[in-house]
């Protein structure tokens, strides 16, 4: 599986908040890290079919983004995903699942599956609105891996987190990696350091770094700081 991106591009008007990126992206964890403004979320949603593209394509094994066999491949955490407080976590998923097509049966296993997977089992039957912040992001998780997708794309999960739950999510996205394309946009360092196969930089719409990440370096903080400038963190 692999995701094609080709001189990808979206202005406003006179502002280029993308410029012409060109990406290509294999299974495992790509962080994509820059600070708040570099363009990131926009690209994120172009990636997800959410907005379209001023110029460019995206591709995920020749399929285009703005096909159904795309969407059916996606799996998608926004940085503030919708939500209904008086559902239950269980009813949530249950929920979104039937939009997704799947069958009763096999909403009610794949739900108590992902449950289980992001620690929600034991609170399933509690309405969402009694949650924390880091339980809801979980549920967040939970309801992109519903269709079991090859493509996950995850926007800023830890904004807002302390920093139990951060690293409770950080684990929690390491596990997701062996088989699926997860890309991982964050302006916090620690947040893919220790985690990514691939980094990837951002800065002013435009990728200023691309390669292969190794876990036991040391030196991501120094390189985003040569990057830019001490901006952000």
């Amino acid at each position: 599986m692999e995701l094609i991106v080709r001189d990808l591009t979206k202005q406003y008007k006179d502002k280029l908040v993308v410029d012409h990126v060109s990406l290509q992206l294999a299974e495992g964890i790509n962080g994509l890290l820059g600070a708040n403004g570099a363009g990131k979320t926009t690209i994120m949603r172009m990636l997800c079919g959410v907005l379209k593209p001023t110029a460019g394509t995206i591709s995920l094994d020749g399929i285009d983004v703005s096909s159904e066999d795309y969407r059916a491949l996606l799996g998608y955490l926004p940085q503030e995903f919708g939500y209904y407080p008086d559902f239950t976590g269980e009813d949530f998923l249950l929920y979104l699942a039937a939009l997704k097509g799947l069958t009763r049966s096999h909403a009610k296993r794949r739900a108590m599956e992902l449950l289980e997977l992001v620690g929600l089992a034991d609170v399933r039957t509690k309405k969402i609105k009694t949650w924390s912040g880091g339980m809801r992001q979980r549920l967040g998780i939970a309801q992109a891996l519903l269709n079991d997708p090859r493509l996950l794309i995850v926007d800023e999960p830890t904004a807002g987190l302390d920093p139990k739950e951060r690293v409770r999510f950080r684990k929690l996205i390491a596990g997701l990696g062996n088989d699926t394309i997860i890309l991982l946009s964050t302006h916090i360092v620690a947040d893919v350091e220790q985690i990514a196969d691939h980094m990837l930089m951002m800065a002013s719409g435009r990728i200023v770094l691309d390669e292969p990440w190794n876990k036991e370096r040391a030196d991501l903080e120094q390189l985003y700081l040569e990057k830019f400038g001490g901006e952000g963190a």
